[in-house]
């Protein structure tokens, strides 16, 4: 999607006439269904004023000029992209970044790469505006198959701060950012003449009417480089490896997904497995390979904590390969080549909240808009693992969208995961968690020491805690917290000290960062805090320590689990719940199954820590 394109020549005519902020809201209105707000008209207004004078001494005319286009598969949005030709004879194409900041609203931030910006009514971290550039720039390589095709196209990205005054120690300026600045320049206010000689050197020598023509008519798909990046990243992490039944089980997926993606016919796959058993692994090997097979693939979840994760650990390059279950409402039908959704069980009934503008509400359930975008569509699922009343993934919920989409039966298969690779590699350790929380049909077992895992009940948090802090000082990282959702989660003090909201006793802990919640897993600062159901589903570790809070406790008296919620701060899982004991007996069972070798528990209700104990050998 392009708002405005045309000539530099008709782009600098509109200007001049006061029209180019009406004519691009009048085409976002079209697009958009919805009327752009003030501060977006208003820059448009502002800043390609200041562009306009720019190309004044550029020398370029009838150059080719696109205005706020839409990356593909994202709603994210280049302010400017100009096409032309230099005296070596590259086609050229430059991406740039237009930015009202000013000296005065513009502060350091203390997280490598990015910056602070006071708008006035509030303030926002955003990434050094010479890193945003860098993004549109690998992301246009990434999934435009006309820079493999052809060498000659140059593709480069600048940023205009058309109020921002120069000097070393402005905070744009700073040595830290010196590399990504010298890459990717940043052109301050008094730097106009040379920013069009800048462009003027790169695209004045020919229109860039052809280089347009390619570049926006270019095949989408990802490159090789981005293949062998997204590999050499997969491969560095060792929790990717596969063993045993999971190589059967990808095996026959990968042999499914080959010969059902290159049928003319829309298939799903649904992989089921419990905890443990190597559904995420499975996951992202299948989308690995898939991607050096020269396949369209993308992964989505529900998981903000996995998703994010999965980011940072792949790369900036690799980021928007990963989506949630909520980014496909405007796919068309199989735009996707093959959708890989992992914890599918996390899927909603509808991607639309409150905040969905009007021409983001496409009426549809969730699970039809993830089907309808994808040729080939991949679930994996543990229907064991819903926590919120909102998440209503199933496989009958996946069968019955299928089904009703036209997919053949023919088209549609299922497999399951058996074997246990958590947990001491000890299946029956999860169907004595089972039992003992009363989950499904699964009976009643005792636990045995031959069970592999070491469990242990703590008399009390502080001995849980010095046990899991021995254990990260052993190998960092291998243990973790986490509790039930039984206190409120307080915002960061303004020195950025974390509040100790999880108080038993003497023992008091923060839960994870509310902005950095889904670092928890996986950075150091992890170990200092207190995870959530919502941030430990989906990851594993060494050792897991939990606090079994007072929001599900076990009635000795009429022998069964109950519910409390009048002890929950989960309002969107308690309000109006009439599932709410399944729902919690799911958040423990997922606790109780996130390690490989060890989980450590202390009970704040004793009629349930007894209850457990009677259920050990």
């Amino acid at each position: 999607m392009r708002l405005y394109e045309g000539t530099v020549q008709e782009f600098k005519t509109d200007v001049l006439n006061n029209n180019i902020a009406d004519i691009i809201s009048k085409k976002y209105k079209e697009y958009y269904n919805r009327k752009v707000n003030s501060s977006e008209f208003n820059s448009w207004n502002n800043s390609l004023r200041f562009l306009k004078d720019v190309l004044e001494n550029s020398g370029l005319l009838k150059n080719r000029i696109i205005i706020e286009y839409e990356l593909p598969y994202s709603e994210r949005r280049i302010d400017v992209i100009l096409f032309g030709k230099d005296k070596e004879g590259n086609e050229n194409i430059v991406v740039l970044e237009l930015k009202q900041w000013s000296n005065d609203n513009v502060e350091d931030s203390q997280n490598d790469g990015n910056v602070i910006v006071d708008f006035g009514r509030f303030r926002k971290e955003q990434p050094h505006p010479s890193l945003q550039v860098q993004g549109y720039y690998y992301y246009l390589k990434d999934f435009m198959t006309l820079f493999e095709e052809d060498k000659n196209i140059q593709l480069n990205a600048c940023v205009y701060c058309h109020n921002y005054k120069k000097g070393e120690n402005e905070v744009l300026y700073l040595p830290k950012f010196k590399e990504p600045v010298k890459n990717y320049p940043v052109f301050s206010k008094e730097e106009a003449m040379q920013f069009g000689k800048y462009l003027g050197e790169k695209l004045a020598v020919e229109d860039g009417l052809d280089v347009f023509g390619k570049f926006t008519h270019s095949i989408l798909r990802p490159s090789k480089k981005l293949l062998e990046h997204t590999r050499e990243m997969i491969n560095k992490q060792q929790i990717f490896n596969l063993i045993d039944e999971q190589i059967t089980a990808y095996n026959t997926i990968m042999n499914k997904a080959k010969k059902l993606s290159r049928s003319e016919d829309k298939s799903v796959i649904i992989v089921k497995g419990g905890p443990g058993t190597g559904k995420s692994v499975l996951a992202l090997e299948v989308m690995g390979e898939l991607l050096r097979m020269g396949k369209v693939v993308y992964h989505a979840t529900g998981s903000s904590a996995f998703t994010n994760t999965l980011r940072n650990i792949l790369g900036t390059r690799s980021a928007s390969l990963f989506k949630f279950f909520n980014s496909f409402t405007k796919h068309k039908e199989n735009q996707i080549e093959i959708l890989i959704c992992d914890e599918a069980h996390r899927i909603r009934k509808t991607s639309e909240s409150r905040y969905t503008p009007r021409s983001g509400r496409t009426g549809l359930p969730q699970i039809e808009e993830i089907i309808n975008a994808g040729k080939l569509t991949i679930f994996f699922i543990d229907e064991k693992q819903v926590v919120r009343p909102t998440e209503i993934g199933s496989v009958k919920l996946i069968r019955d969208a299928a089904k009703k989409l036209g997919i053949k039966e023919d088209n549609f298969f299922e497999y399951e995961l058996k074997v246990q690779f958590r947990c001491g590699g000890s299946e029956s350790y999860l169907e004595w968690v089972e039992g003992v929380l009363g989950i499904g049909d699964t009976k009643e077992k005792i636990l045995r020491k031959e069970d592999k895992i070491e469990f242990k009940i703590m008399k009390s948090p502080i001995e849980l805690k010095n046990l899991i802090e021995e254990r990260n000082k052993q190998k960092k990282n291998s243990a973790r917290i986490v509790a039930g959702f039984c206190w409120p989660w307080s915002e960061p003090n303004r020195d950025g000290s974390l509040v100790n909201d999880v108080k038993v006793g003497g023992f008091e802990m923060p839960w994870e960062k509310k902005d950095q919640f889904w670092k928890w897993a996986t950075d150091d600062s992890g170990m200092k805090q207190v995870g959530t159901v919502y941030t430990a589903q989906g990851f594993e570790f060494d050792y897991i320590g939990i606090i079994f809070g007072n929001d599900l406790v076990y009635n000795k008296k009429e022998s069964k689990w109950e519910a409390k919620p009048k002890n929950s701060y989960d309002t969107m899982v308690t309000s109006r719940n009439e599932r709410l004991t399944e729902h919690f007996k799911n958040v423990y069972r997922v606790l109780l199954s996130r390690a490989h070798k060890g989980v450590y528990v202390y009970f704040m209700d004793k009629d349930t820590e007894n209850y457990f104990r009677s259920k050990i050998y």
